[in-house]
């Protein structure tokens, strides 16, 4: 819409309201036309009056010249030189709106996708690496009292069947929900965690076939290397949810 000049008020011209009928609008032209008429005055410079009181009756007698008067008026009254000027900044408050609804969104989505991988896979798994790992040194020590009873042998092998299910279900459950990207540090620590455990557990079933004691040396080293990446992925985690 191209802008129109409202410097000239036209309701004052005619002496009415802007809240003024189209009938209040014809009356109050025709009275003060018939008063500036120049049969009735003798200064010429009524004439001017006359040129303006004729152009605010053309813009306010036409309901859509008047409509279209009224809304740049009022945009001109609000610092603006048209309505269009208006629209524009509407559209860019609403796009603005409309971007920070899609930020938090996306940040809602994030956080909920966050929440759910802790909850479905770090926090069980987590737990499970802890079933594995927690109870090696009492084992070792218990074994270490003679590598060759076959009671202490037993209670160790059922102690690494035991490590095997957990390690299963840690990987089951490593699996079932995809990471969000805020979390691929944590994942790549829980991933290499749980395949040094696998290497680990694999080392000391070794030794419970042959008793030779770099079997089991080994399998333990990779259970402290196992322990290292969970601490790290816990630490990392921390740092995700800040």
């Amino acid at each position: 819409m191209t802008a129109r000049s409202v410097e000239t008020d036209h309701y004052r011209t005619l002496k009415i309201a802007e809240t003024a009928t189209q009938q209040e609008i014809k009356q109050s032209y025709r009275r003060l036309a018939k008063a500036l008429h120049p049969d009735t005055q003798s200064d010429p410079g009524d004439a001017e009056s006359i040129k303006r009181l004729n152009a605010a009756y053309e813009v306010l007698g036409d309901p859509q010249s008047r409509s279209d008067y009224d809304r740049d008026r009022r945009a001109q009254q609000a610092g603006f030189q048209s309505e269009s000027q208006i629209r524009d900044r509407a559209n860019r408050t609403a796009q603005s709106q409309a971007h920070y609804q899609q930020r938090r969104q996306a940040a809602q989505a994030a956080d909920d996708a966050f929440a759910t991988w802790v909850s479905k896979v770090y926090n069980p798994v987590d737990r499970l690496i802890a079933k594995i790992l927690n109870p090696l040194k009492a084992e070792i020590r218990s074994l270490s009292g003679d590598p060759f009873d076959d009671e202490l042998m037993e209670n160790f092998q059922s102690y690494l069947e035991g490590c095997r299910d957990n390690l299963e279900k840690a990987r089951t459950k490593f699996q079932s929900v995809s990471n969000p990207s805020s979390t691929a540090g944590v994942a790549a620590n829980l991933y290499y965690c749980l395949n040094q455990l696998e290497d680990g557990i694999e080392e000391m079933e070794r030794y419970t076939y042959c008793y030779e004691e770099s079997y089991l040396h080994t399998g333990q080293e990779l259970f402290r290397i196992s322990a290292k990446l969970r601490r790290e992925a816990k630490d990392k985690l921390k740092v995700a949810s800040r």
